[in-house]
């Protein structure tokens, strides 16, 4: 979602921005002649204009899903009762000065710290449980200044909340999504499928859409590495198949899947799969 090659960082003026630039000229008092005292000259003052304050919390953009994951945006906020399709639940300072060095905005480093911040306060944001927040279509994007606002001085980023509409697209929003899980995962917000998990035809979906399954459950993994597709292939069958049971109309006749995470996916951050039945 982020770029993930850092470009030379110029020479920062942020420090010269901050700084007032005053000339002071000096006076003396007139001796015993007579003469008279210099004349004084008039002092100068320069002050540079402040460097970008960022974002607000609670302000709302309407994007398009291309613009949802660049590393920058430059699309203006807008009145909350207008038709969007973000939310800005959280504002943070980046922290780029490692050693003594300033390092580049859009370094490996800075953007790995982002992007751990927002997911991480998403669920906060939204209320429920970790577990509700999987089996939803919500997510966290996020942004960071340009190379040239870092330059003058900006060191804030920026955490959105946005709801997954498809396989690419944003669902417009018709509140700011604080407090949409805390009662459960309804309808507009929670994860379905076109077609088992495992069908070529199949596209995440929300669920007040047309739909055929539905995620119902998610089976979590603690360990570090990656523990195999056996082992996470296995993990889940017997609480999936439970899972659908609880659920089904018919205990005797259901049907259920399980998606479970590839290595890939695990070296991203995914460290859990989902179990799925038809509705």
């Amino acid at each position: 979602m982020r770029n993930p090659t850092p470009r030379p960082r110029r020479a920062s003026a942020v420090a010269a921005a901050l700084l007032a630039v005053t000339g002071l000229a000096a006076c003396s008092s007139g001796g015993d002649d007579g003469g008279t005292a210099p004349k004084q000259e008039p002092t100068t003052q320069t002050t540079a204009s402040a460097p970008d304050p960022g974002p607000a919390t609670g302000a709302c953009y309407s994007l398009p899903y291309d613009a949802a994951v660049a590393p920058t945006s430059k699309v203006e906020a807008i009145d909350c009762g207008q038709a969007h399709t973000s939310v800005t639940f959280a504002i943070g300072a980046i922290d780029a000065v490692v050693d003594g060095h300033l390092l580049a905005v859009d370094s490996e480093r800075v953007q790995s710290q982002v992007s751990s911040a927002c997911p991480a306060q998403l669920l906060t944001y939204v209320g429920g449980t970790l577990t509700s927040l999987r089996l939803s279509m919500i997510r966290s994007i996020w942004f960071t200044p340009t190379v040239e606002q870092s330059d003058a001085g900006a060191t804030w980023y920026r955490c959105d909340a946005v709801v997954l509409d498809g396989a690419s697209k944003l669902a417009d929003l018709d509140s700011d999504l604080k407090g949409a899980l805390a009662k459960g995962v309804p309808d507009k917000y929670a994860m379905c499928g076109t077609a088992a998990p495992d069908a070529p035809s199949f596209e995440r979906v929300r669920c007040s859409a047309k739909h055929s399954w539905r995620a119902i459950d998610v089976v979590a993994f603690e360990e570090a590495d990656y523990p195999g597709a056996k082992k996470v292939q296995e993990a889940g069958r017997t609480r999936c198949e439970d899972a659908a049971a609880d659920v089904a109309k018919d205990p005797l006749t259901f049907k259920w899947g399980y998606e479970w995470p590839t290595k890939e996916q695990w070296a991203m951050g995914q460290k859990f799969g989902r179990c799925w039945t038809a509705e």
